[in-house]
């Protein structure tokens, strides 16, 4: 129960810092007059507050009041996830522009670290997706594929961030579907990746996973057009 009051808490006043009511700098009301507000007890809000501190979103200081901070100075990756379908948040754009210049790079690094085992992976799974009619099964084929590379890179940043981008791709997996559509139109991309290892050439690694992920950047910037 104390549980469920502190996300409603936490996502009541996640909203009103990503819908911009509080700017960077401004005080939130106190405590106690957040659980009046809200109709809560004082320990949910506790929670939620220390949650909203914890990524980096209010500063609290004992004495004083609570004040938002500027996320794009104080926040990491996971608030992403956050501001993500908010109106004050980290453009879509701005999230798929990084993953194609994250994964381009990891493609370089795979192709000089990657074993036989990686490259048997990725081909498979590059037939599957060009198989694959549903949207739901070619989003975890795709992800799947782009997670082989970053292992095989053996980088534990990208590893972490990788993991960041996962939890954001699949909580609103129905926002990139287009990512995926027409997997059989991107099977020639999937199918260039996984040779360019085989042949541990990180040009063409590089390349190929540019072009790819290119290709799916135009097609969700189409959809949400």
């Amino acid at each position: 129960m104390a549980s469920a009051v502190s996300d409603r808490v936490y996502r009541s006043l996640l909203d009103a810092l990503a819908d911009g009511r509080y700017a960077p700098g401004d005080k939130l009301p106190t405590q106690r007059a957040l659980a009046s507000r809200l109709g809560v007890n004082m320990s949910g809000i506790r929670e939620a507050v220390k949650r909203l501190e914890q990524l980096g979103l209010i500063d609290v200081r004992h004495g004083d009041a609570m004040r938002v901070r500027d996320w794009r100075e104080g926040a990491g990756l996971d608030v992403v996830a956050h501001f993500l379908l908010s109106g004050e948040r980290p453009a879509v754009a701005d999230l798929m522009e990084a993953r194609r210049l994250m994964l381009a790079q990891t493609a370089r690094l795979a192709a000089e670290r990657c074993t036989d085992a990686t490259v048997a992976r990725l081909r498979e799974l590059a037939g599957d997706l060009a198989a694959a009619t549903e949207t739901a099964a070619a989003q975890a084929l795709d992800y799947a594929f782009f997670d082989e590379l970053v292992t095989a890179s053996a980088n534990v940043v990208f590893r972490l961030i990788m993991n960041s981008i996962r939890n954001v791709y699949f909580e609103h997996a129905e926002l990139f579907g287009a990512i995926v559509s027409d997997p059989a139109g991107l099977a020639s991309h999937y199918a260039r990746t996984a040779a360019a290892l085989a042949a541990r050439d990180p040009d063409g690694a590089e390349a190929a996973v540019a072009a790819l992920t290119g290709a799916q950047e135009r097609r969700l910037a189409e959809a949400l057009a």
